[in-house]
């Protein structure tokens, strides 16, 4: 039987085991039958405790503070449906690659599926969302906590190795739930766990070093979890390929000066452009992280199906939608800037893409000189920061982010969930992004995304924050205008319209946030620039749908005379 010295002693070798091994945070909703470890968790020196009421919140407030940190991160709740909450989060963990330690206490074995309140069935309760899954035995007196240590070990070990992801633990307990704040822990003894890198073999040098001396060549840079060394900027300014920099590749900003010519920031813009994309084909393409938000880049790729597509991805899963990749390399891509390449001139196929995207941001001054859209806002918006986090929400604020943000050489840090690409729990992940980097952050988000996620804000009550949330409010889903489905105007508003006519002026007050309502660019400066008096600051842009569609198109067409003119 279960007795409150021996609770006492599991749950605190549970916590202890996990930040053994290098778990320092735990998210945590309130829930009876997670009451041990709950305690445990708070009690435990070298692990920081966050807390969220809503389940659904957590988990994403949980997804933040893991990206942003970069260590696995602990989630835990009670029985029953608050388990069934987490799920969205997971699985965009689980695409995203990014570390979670889920725990989900459980009823004991004799009450699952006998009726008992609170009780379903947690078992693989993820499916194959997560890298692995265990259900525990009770901690029972016959139970050996060399068991519960090892099991901890594989949960930690596997979220963290590539390609990293959510681990599920369901732990059932017994009642009584209560556990003894005065008793101290010994530890037992400790699994050392080491591992390496997916090095580059000979052939793999042989084979690149080859490649490399190509004078047509892209480099691609998709979503980056860590900051790329100094070494990545000594490679490129010798190779002189241009460098198509996704906005979550995070070389965008923090640029060094001397690489800044090399920088395509705007090829999203550029590949609408036919007669460029014609113009622009190189001989080798090599991509690292995943695939970059860009659509007119995926369907460039797929026209031009390059003769040397490679991919760097230390997993063995690759991540290639359209099916043109030539060359998946499963290793560390820091074996690509290693290698001994000799300094290379400038040439006229970078000079080609560097005189474009030259071309481009003097057609997004003149543009923003003389428009007020979303896209112009969002420009006014991204000039303004620095020393700080941005989080970016999907849909519109994401591609408004890759086709606005110019490379600078600011210290601004761009996290998006785009595993999924959903637009739910945004909030919360900004939250925990704020969280782990314990500096200032922003979120740019759209209204219906604010929607799915508003009673994140319930964050700011449980713990000290400093974010600053900027809506773009066009009143619906924003991103349907630009598709096919907008030709059709037969029930589109009720379908992919979907207005709601909320603000959300009440619900800053409701959770005690500053809030500012802007209309025009001086508004947008001036909301910016004031000083910040709470913990959250609510900033709602209010534009128009279809004055943004048409501010968009003028911009292409633009673009298009001006590259005409080259």
């Amino acid at each position: 039987m279960m007795n409150r010295e021996y609770l006492t002693e599991y749950v605190s070798a549970f916590t202890h085991s996990l930040v053994h091994l290098g778990v320092k945070n735990a998210v945590i909703s309130p829930g009876s039958r997670s009451t041990p470890l709950a305690y445990a968790c708070m009690k435990q020196q070298g692990l920081k405790v966050y807390r969220q009421i809503d389940e659904r919140s957590a988990a994403y407030f949980a997804l933040g503070l893991a990206k942003a940190s970069g260590e696995p991160v602990m989630l835990l709740c009670t029985s029953g449906t608050a388990a069934a909450n987490y799920f969205p989060a997971i699985v965009e963990a689980f695409y995203a690659r990014v570390p979670l330690i889920v725990v989900t206490a459980d009823r004991p074995h004799e009450l699952r599926e006998v009726g008992a309140p609170q009780a379903i069935n947690q078992i693989d309760l993820f499916g194959s969302h997560v890298k692995w899954s265990v259900d525990l035995p009770m901690p029972e007196q016959e139970n050996r906590f060399a068991f519960l240590s090892r099991h901890l070990h594989r949960s930690v070990a596997s979220a963290k190795t590539e390609p990293k992801g959510p681990v599920h633990i369901n732990v059932p307990f017994r009642e009584p739930l209560r556990i003894d704040f005065e008793q101290g822990y010994e530890s037992r003894g400790e699994i050392a766990h080491f591992s390496g890198e997916l090095a580059l073999s000979e052939e793999m040098k042989s084979f690149l070093l080859e490649m490399l001396d190509k004078p047509k060549g892209i480099v691609i840079v998709g979503e980056m979890s860590e900051a790329l060394p100094a070494e990545f900027w000594e490679f490129v300014q010798k190779l002189q390929w241009p460098v198509l920099a996704d906005p979550l590749s995070n070389i965008r900003t923090n640029i060094d000066p001397s690489c800044k010519e090399l920088i395509i920031d705007s090829y999203d813009a550029l590949l609408k452009n036919e007669a460029f994309k014609k113009e622009a084909v190189p001989e080798v393409v090599i991509r690292i992280g995943p695939q970059p938000v860009s659509k007119p880049l995926s369907l460039y790729l797929t026209a031009i199906n390059p003769e040397t597509y490679i991919v760097f991805d230390e997993s063995p899963m690759l991540r290639d939608a359209q099916s043109v990749v030539t060359h998946h390399i499963q290793a560390s891509a820091a074996g690509l800037w290693n290698l001994p390449i000799k300094a290379k001139p400038e040439t006229d196929y970078r000079l080609q893409w560097t005189k474009a995207r030259d071309v481009y941001w003097q057609v997004v001054v003149r543009h923003c000189m003389e428009e007020k859209d979303e896209g112009v806002m969002a420009k006014l918006f991204f000039e303004e920061l620095d020393a700080c986090d941005l989080v970016v929400g999907s849909s519109m604020p994401i591609r408004d982010t890759d086709t606005f943000l110019q490379s600078t050489e600011r210290d601004v840090r761009i996290y998006a969930n785009r595993g999924a690409n959903g637009i739910d729990g945004v909030v919360s992940t900004a939250f925990g992004v704020q969280a782990a980097n314990d500096r200032p952050a922003y979120l740019f988000i759209g209204d219906l995304s604010f929607l799915h996620d508003m009673n994140g804000l319930i964050a700011s009550k449980m713990q000290a924050t400093d974010l600053t949330i900027v809506i773009m409010n066009n009143d619906g889903g924003g991103i349907f205008s630009y598709l096919p489905q907008s030709q059709e105007e037969r029930y589109f508003e009720e379908l992919f319209g979907t207005p709601t006519g909320l603000t959300f002026g009440e619900a800053a007050k409701m959770y005690d946030a500053e809030y500012a309502a802007v209309q025009t660019k001086e508004q947008l400066l001036e909301a910016l620039r004031a000083t910040k008096q709470k913990q959250v600051k609510i900033i709602e842009v209010f534009t128009d749908r279809q004055e943004n569609v048409r501010a968009h198109r003028k911009l292409w067409e633009r673009l298009n005379e001006e590259l005409a003119k080259q």
